[in-house]
């Protein structure tokens, strides 16, 4: 049983510790030359969009994306250290990606707001990367809204892995933008109430299948497993 897993990564692999809303500020900081009035809005949006949405709600014009870009990797960078002493891996989720990774005929991977840079900081900031298949997963610079991350990432699976195109595909994420995305591009959906979202929020939103945590490693793989079989 075949099937792709693309897995969120702040509030539902990690607790980031405040440090996203540091980054997202020192980027626009570095860009602007002052820093912003007040923190990035974030829950699940693209890091496209959350600076576009900095940069217009203090009237400026929005910079070059390569600059923004380049200017969220480094913030990201030099960010590395303290997200490891400050934040922390969410219950279960070790277990939870190693089971994934090893299952056989599956691909484990992110679909994630972050730039791939940063996705890597946070994920090797707590030795998760190795657990993850990150070359075919999908980052914030590859699409604006969220839906069309699931595309690329399967494109990629299909190209670097050789995954079939009608194999299935389920997300993992704590969003309400995480759960539309499943909806809308008929992927399976497992929503963790894990970050500000509750399981009433998560249920109305339209996910049929959602957890307190990852932390039963046994009932996560027998849901996915369950995604496998459709």
């Amino acid at each position: 049983m075949e099937l792709i897993v693309l897995w969120d990564i702040d509030h539902t692999l990690i607790e980031n510790a405040g440090v996203s809303k540091e980054i997202y500020a020192a980027a626009f900081s570095a860009l602007a030359g002052c820093p912003p009035a007040g923190p990035a809005r974030t829950e699940g949006r693209t890091d496209r969009l959350i600076m576009r949405e900095l940069f217009v709600r203090h009237g400026l014009s929005e910079p070059d994306w390569a600059a923004v870009e380049a200017a969220l990797a480094r913030a990201g960078e030099e960010r590395l250290e303290v997200l490891g002493e400050r934040g922390t891996v969410l219950p279960g989720v070790r277990e939870a990606l190693k089971a994934a990774s090893a299952h056989d005929g599956w691909v484990s991977s992110v679909l994630t707001g972050n730039i791939a840079a940063n996705a890597r900081v946070k994920l090797s900031a707590f030795h998760l990367d190795p657990l993850l298949d990150l070359s075919v997963g999908a980052y914030g610079a590859d699409a604006e809204q969220r839906p069309d991350l699931v595309g690329v990432a399967q494109e990629r699976a299909q190209r670097l892995r050789g995954v079939r195109g009608d194999v299935p595909v389920v997300l993992v994420g704590d969003t309400p933008r995480d759960v539309e995305a499943a909806l809308v591009t008929g992927s399976g959906i497992v929503a963790v109430a894990s970050g500000v979202h509750s399981p009433e929020e998560l249920a109305a939103a339209g996910a049929d299948v959602v957890l307190p945590d990852l932390s039963d490693t046994a009932q996560l793989l027998r849901i996915l497993e369950s995604f496998a079989a459709h």
